[in-house]
């Protein structure tokens, strides 16, 4: 059954792929920046593009994350949104403070956005992806709250579900740990220790649960398997997710002053770490495999099946690679870290909302489940070209890094290397990274084109 107020979703599902663009565009010049450093200097100086990558990946994820709270909260609860004016309020509001900050990036030196904004009154830019002006962080604390007043409101008026209250945990976590961003103390030790509080936390911790949740309600919605089966796997992968990732956060205490413990704790924690994202993987085939019903919408089934087997080889296998202390002592920071950065991005949160607008977007546009055939096969296509160019992308990234590491990080196999002169040697990699990119924007295209082709009367019903 559909309910009116799930209308509210298309907004958010349309800023985040707006942004999503955004994202990517960025992300080439960023990458045209490593091999050709005065591309579009001084107008985008690369620290500034860097940030806006970053950042829009982190909005229009947020945007995707809330779009899909909107969509799946009435319909598990089974009554309508407690108010809708208030989510449309809130999805300007964030818009427009959005787009306001990005434009503050590209057209004000950051240290003059600093002081404009009264940073020097409660110091908390100048991190990596919480450079947010402090005015900006307020207002998305304001904005997350009032959602999940939203949120919450419905869920106590209506029906609860393992489903709902996962989801709502993810996004209760996600606040909260967002709040350890103001906290910005002038010990660097100090500093990094809790920054990892809000990045860890959030990508390897509570975004786990929206992940599970939003896989979940998908999974039941094309499969008809039985809901208590796929809440029993639920229970397991988020017991599992928040068991190693929260002690797992050690990995990032190696080389940052704290105690000699966390490189114990940190590599046998995340050694674990793969293991939620297996049993994902086993769990969305297997309700495939053993589906009731067969589901007209084959797009975004192919979403549903592919974000846990991207996220367990970008989040897991390219996790574990260099998460170990006596091999991220060699790699800490350099282009594997980008590589898996890249694919575990993609691969956990890219795709879950990707799946989620696949499925929701037809049936907001008034199709009864899915899009016409041609729109799926268009869209399927851009399924590929996407994943096929970021498993690309995580190659070439990942033969920088080795080579990275060979030439400046291990004197005792050859002569060490300058930072610069690296560079130079593993620049082909990064023309190949670039090459793979724009093929995936390409791939971007194709999926935003597929919405608008095939008309409505050739879609099917559910059988």
């Amino acid at each position: 059954m559909q309910y009116k107020s799930q209308s509210v979703s298309k907004l958010y599902f349309i800023a985040a792929i707006g942004l999503f663009v955004g994202q990517i565009l960025f992300g080439l010049i960023l990458g045209l920046q490593y091999v050709w450093g005065d591309f579009l200097f001084p107008e985008i100086p690369f620290n500034v593009a860097r940030m806006v990558h970053t950042n829009l990946l982190i909005v229009w994820l947020l945007f995707g994350f809330m779009g899909s709270a909107y969509y799946i909260i009435p319909e598990e609860s089974e009554t309508e949104l407690f108010s809708p004016l208030l989510a449309h309020l809130m999805f300007w509001i964030f818009l427009v403070a959005g787009a306001a900050t990005v434009a503050a990036y590209l057209l004000v030196p950051y240290a003059t956005l600093a002081d404009i904004t009264m940073n020097d009154l409660l110091p908390t830019m100048g991190r990596e992806f919480l450079e947010q002006p402090t005015i900006t962080k307020i207002g998305i604390v304001i904005v997350v709250l009032t959602f999940l007043f939203n949120i919450g409101m419905t869920v106590l008026k209506g029906k609860k579900t393992v489903v709902n209250l996962v989801l709502i945990m993810g996004l209760l976590g996600l606040a909260v740990f967002f709040l350890f961003s103001f906290y910005n103390p002038a010990n660097l030790v100090m500093d990094k220790f809790w920054w990892w509080w809000v990045v860890h936390l959030w990508v390897e911790g509570v975004w786990e649960l929206i992940l599970g949740a939003i896989l979940a309600f998908i999974l039941i919605k094309i499969t008809g398997v039985d809901r208590e089966v796929i809440e029993k796997w639920l229970y397991i992968i988020i017991a599992m997710t928040l068991i190693t990732g929260i002690i797992g956060t050690g990995h990032h205490y190696y080389w940052i002053g704290t105690p000699e413990y966390w490189q114990w704790w940190g590599s046998i924690f995340s050694a674990m770490e793969p293991i939620p994202f297996f049993l994902m993987v086993v769990y969305a085939f297997n309700m495939v495999n053993n589906r009731r019903k067969d589901h007209p919408n084959k797009a975004a089934t192919l979403w549903a099946l592919g974000t846990p087997v991207m996220a367990f080889l970008g989040a897991g296998v390219w996790g574990f690679m260099h998460t170990l202390a006596p091999v991220n002592f060699y790699t800490h920071g350099n282009q594997i870290t980008a590589a898996h950065g890249h694919m575990a991005f993609y691969g956990a949160y890219v795709m879950i909302v990707l799946a989620m607008i696949s499925y929701a977007m037809p049936i907001l546009r008034g199709r009864v489940a899915a899009n016409s055939k041609k729109s799926q096969n268009l869209e399927m296509w851009s399924f590929w070209l996407m994943t096929v160019s970021m498993v690309f992308i995580t190659l070439f990234l990942t033969g920088a890094g080795i080579l990275q590491t060979w030439l400046q990080r291990m004197p005792e196999a050859a002569q060490a290397l300058d930072f610069m002169t690296t560079q130079d040697q593993i620049a082909i990699f990064f023309w190949m990274r670039e090459v793979a990119g724009t093929t995936f924007f390409i791939g971007l295209i194709v999926y935003l084109i597929s919405f608008f082709v095939g008309s409505s009367d050739e879609e099917a019903t559910v059988k």
